[in-house]
């Protein structure tokens, strides 16, 4: 017993420590009058392009003696965060006055690289106790000239700080550049430039457990609530209209159905059976490729089962603004851990379906979702290394990501597989197969696979789009979403939706004799993924101002990886549905 005990605490400990769930360096400090409270300088990038992020002192800035680079947790890491310490001095309640903390000649290229990064908005970020800064380095002075090549660039060389305290605990920091301290970069020359700060304190009421507030509020400010809100009842009006009339058709017409099959049971035996019940004898056939459609469900079940784990995190607080990198952290932990429903859920459905090579089907399981997600990393890795950008992943942090996927994800894959194989589940058909398949009439185009996904995920996108546009606004921009409220509720109207409208299309393609529903639902479930996907492009070219082969790459990259992700998962919820509903409608008439 003490063997697996050890083994399962050495993985807890690989995790959680490499991980960084736990936030040690939450801060709660309390400081006296003149101590040093940390502040870091964590990146500048272009404003545009949030993925496209450089460690801060990438730019000519003064570099302090003895910069020291903070130890990051995991999810930090994968957020791109790369913290030093930065070159100002903000100890407690020390105020300072235009201080010059440095004085340095720009050489011709250093000018050049400012510039440039003036030209395309570059932002800072630094962290002081904890609580996220930022502003633009300098500005474009345009004065209404179209020409480009006559445009002014200029430096910010000071920076003003406001902190906020209440007795002995730093509540908030603002930082403000002083627009009439510049150093004019338009020309390639040599420039002298003497960079200051200004530090002023003032004492707030505001406790120091209401500190983070202020950046929640930008996303629940009345006007944005009332488009969520807005967005909620759309949804929902949307929907139960839709599923109204459709429920309203399918009861009224399986309700037909079941009349007549009755009458026509008492009447004649003899007589030609016609619609789904036609095909009672194929409905339960087998689908093709087995272990890959085994796959599919244990992938998508996990990916549901780390959905719903998330959103409980959410909704408990766990991800306030600016707890850096807990998502990403939430993300890896969770999805190792959950990696045994996978292996679970494939093995022991694949064995119902008499698969025989369940060792297969448990490799193609643990490659179905990795597999696409490994070989982008490692083509958007390559991108960020050849940018020096701080997406890419140092090797001690692709060395722990691989000890987590060797040690954690995969035995708990085997062992699921093996607990599904030995679970000896017999699938439940109300009806006796037949030895030889129907052959399935000639159906107009419409009802083909490609026309039915159409329709299928035209529905559950049209629920979710308003809300999609503020979490690409979170994920690929600046703002800030905190409503996970809402965010459920939309989720919990997708997956009915989904779940409804898959069962509707099944129907009908039982009512035309084609018992090949198998593949169809679980595609069909599935096909909202791709709506999303296409919204990717409405959302990069209309919506947003990225630019650039890097943002552009790792944009349509990663959100590929995440629309795949979500075809697994509402793929494997159309399917559940529509094999409840197939099975409670033959289980209600007599079949022989």
């Amino acid at each position: 017993m003490r063997t697996p005990t050890m083994l399962l605490l050495f993985i807890g400990a690989l995790i959680f420590s490499g991980a960084g769930y736990v936030r040690s360096d939450a801060s709660d400090h309390r400081y006296k009058e003149g101590e040093i409270v940390p502040l870091y300088a964590n990146k500048v990038g272009p404003f545009h392009n949030p993925s496209e992020t450089y460690r801060y002192f990438d730019l000519p800035f003064c570099i302090p003696e003895g910069v020291k680079e903070k130890k990051e947790a995991l999810g930090e890491v994968l957020n791109g965060d790369r913290l030093v310490s930065a070159p100002y001095k903000l100890n407690f309640k020390d105020e300072k006055e235009s201080e010059v903390y440095c004085k340095k000649k720009l050489s011709k290229e250093e000018v050049k690289q400012f510039r440039k990064a003036v030209e395309k908005d570059y932002y800072f970020q630094m962290y002081y106790d904890d609580l996220p800064i930022w502003g633009f380095i300098g500005k474009v002075d345009k004065e209404i000239k179209s020409d480009p090549s006559e445009y002014k660039y200029f430096l910010y060389k000071h920076i003003q700080f406001e902190i906020l305290y209440n007795k002995d605990r730093v509540i908030e920091i603002s930082a403000r550049m002083d627009p009439h301290s510049l150093v004019d970069l338009t020309e390639d020359k040599e420039v002298d430039a003497e960079f200051m700060y200004t530090v002023k304190w003032k004492e707030t009421e505001t406790p120091f457990e209401k500190r983070m507030e202020k950046y929640s509020m930008s996303s629940s400010l009345p006007h944005h609530l009332e488009i969520h809100w807005f967005s909620i009842i759309n949804s929902c009006v949307t929907v139960l209209l839709l599923t109204g009339f459709l429920a309203t058709i399918l009861m009224r017409v399986l309700k037909n159905d079941f009349m007549k099959y009755a009458q026509d049971e008492e009447a004649a035996d003899d007589q030609e059976e016609t619609g789904w019940k036609y095909i009672h004898g194929d409905v339960f056939r087998f689908p093709t490729h087995n272990s890959l459609f085994a796959a599919c469900l244990g992938s998508g079940t996990q990916l549901f089962t780390l959905t719903i784990f998330i959103f409980m995190l959410a909704l408990v607080g766990v991800f306030y603004p600016y707890n850096r990198g807990a998502l990403f952290t939430a993300l890896v932990v969770i999805y190792a851990l959950t990696s045994g429903i996978a292996g679970y859920t494939s093995a022991s459905f694949y064995c119902q379906l008499e698969g025989k090579s369940w060792v297969r089907n448990l490799l193609l399981t643990g490659c179905l979702f990795c597999g696409p997600l490994f070989l982008t990393f490692c083509f958007l890795n390559t991108v960020a290394i050849t940018y020096t950008a701080t997406a890419a992943l140092p090797f001690g942090t692709i060395v722990v990501i691989v000890l987590i996927w060797t040690l954690v994800t995969s035995p708990l894959l085997v062992l699921g597989g093996i607990a599904g194989k030995n679970s000896k589940a017999e699938f439940q058909a109300p009806c006796r197969t037949t030895k030889y398949p129907r052959e399935i009439p000639p159906l107009p185009w419409y009802r083909s696979a490609v026309p039915q996904m159409a329709m299928a995920g035209f529905l559950p996108f049209s629920a979710i789009y308003i809300e999609l546009y503020y979490i690409f606004a979170s994920v690929w921009g600046h703002r800030i979403y905190t409503i996970y409220s809402i965010l459920f509720i939309v989720f919990i109207i997708l997956i009915i939706v989904t779940a409804f409208i898959t069962v509707a299309l099944t129907y009908f393609q039982l009512a035309a004799e084609d018992h090949q529903w198998w593949w169809r639902s679980f595609l069909c479930g599935g096909s909202t993924g791709l709506f999303i996907y296409a919204y990717c492009l409405y959302y990069y070219y209309a919506r947003s101002d990225m630019s650039g082969f890097m943002q552009t790459s790792f944009f349509f990259g990663y959100m590929a990886c995440i629309c795949y992700g979500f075809f697994l998962m509402l793929g494997t919820v159309g399917f559940r549905a529509a094999l409840l509903f197939v099975r409670h409608i033959y289980r209600s008439i007599k079949c022989e």
